[in-house]
């Protein structure tokens, strides 16, 4: 059983005590939950999906233009079958991305120096979709650092313990398209994997196929709860809490139909370093810079080399 929250509960005040419990309780057993009265603009949601539909509708050769394997950064298109979140199956995912992060100039100092991470996005020649895609990004970070605060507060921390973490942060907005396959039973949409990073926020277009398998349990499906996020603990802050909260693997069945999604994985500042928090008892993995362990991560997902810096 997968809980559904309500935000407001948490940011009127009203309930905050109940709230931060049974997120507590989610990120201990399922680690997913459906969040909903998030404050995220409907009409962003919308337009989110639009303009992703009118980037994957393009030609391939204007996406190939902004290739994810032109650039060391992971920024850009991900073509249909570049990645394996399932290592051990030794099948391709069938779907196509495109992936930004921090919105960095070409000048800036990280981007120059060329640190891990720090490259400049790579965007399609569509109105509006740079503008809308980093606006949905900002509020979504937002809300992101929102939820650290209620974990702060169910892990015995001040309530702004985290805020610092997710200043410059090596968060990623990433927007899916699954094409149908209907006879495809050897197929999958996306291989069983855990996030890597802190938490994730999907938006889904209610087409079925994610899943989720419980520790110790069976694949189940995941609701689908218009306008709500789908929120899961990633690998990053399961490491973070040493064991505490748990990173749940899920997969996306091959759809019927066509299938759209709206990942934010929300990934902490690249020099933070992951450790064991106050008070969750003896370190059971060695320190680690963010960057590094997200590197550590990447590295065995794509099926074509990603160029280095």
């Amino acid at each position: 059983m997968i809980p559904i929250l309500d935000w407001q509960r948490f940011a009127s005040g009203q309930d905050r005590n109940g709230f931060v419990a049974d997120l507590g309780i989610a990120a201990r057993q399922t680690g997913f939950f459906l969040l909903k009265g998030h404050g995220v603009d409907p009409a962003l949601q919308r337009e989110v999906f639009d303009k992703a539909d009118q980037f994957f509708a393009l030609p391939p050769a204007e996406k190939e233009s902004i290739s994810i394997l032109k650039t060391p950064h992971y920024r850009g298109w991900a073509h249909d079958g570049l990645e394996s979140l399932d290592e051990a199956s030794g099948m391709a995912d069938r779907k196509e991305s495109f992936n930004m992060g921090l919105d960095l100039a070409a000048d800036d100092p990280r981007v120059l120096a060329g640190d891990p991470f720090r490259g400049v996005n790579q965007w399609p020649d569509l109105p509006g979709f740079r503008k809308t895609m980093l606006r949905y990004y900002d509020a979504a970070l937002a809300l992101g650092v929102k939820l650290h605060r209620a974990i702060a507060l169910d892990l015995g921390l001040p309530e702004h313990h985290f805020d610092s973490a997710f200043i410059d942060p090596l968060a990623a907005l990433r927007v899916l398209h699954y094409p149908p396959g209907r006879d495809a039973k050897d197929e999958i949409g996306a291989g069983a994997h855990t996030d890597y990073g802190a938490i994730t926020l999907l938006m889904t277009d209610g087409e079925p196929g994610l899943q989720v398998k419980p520790r110790g349990g069976y694949w189940i499906d995941v609701p689908h709860v218009p306008g709500a996020y789908v929120v899961n603990i990633g690998d990053c802050l399961m490491r973070w809490t040493n064991d505490i909260y748990v990173s749940t693997p899920h997969r996306v069945l091959r759809p019927k139909n066509q299938r759209r999604s709206v990942a934010f994985f929300v990934e902490a500042n690249p020099d933070v370093i992951v450790e064991a928090l106050p008070g969750t008892g003896a370190p059971k993995y060695p320190a680690i810079r963010a960057a590094d362990y997200l590197q550590s991560r990447l590295d065995v997902t794509y099926n074509a080399p990603v160029p280095k810096s």
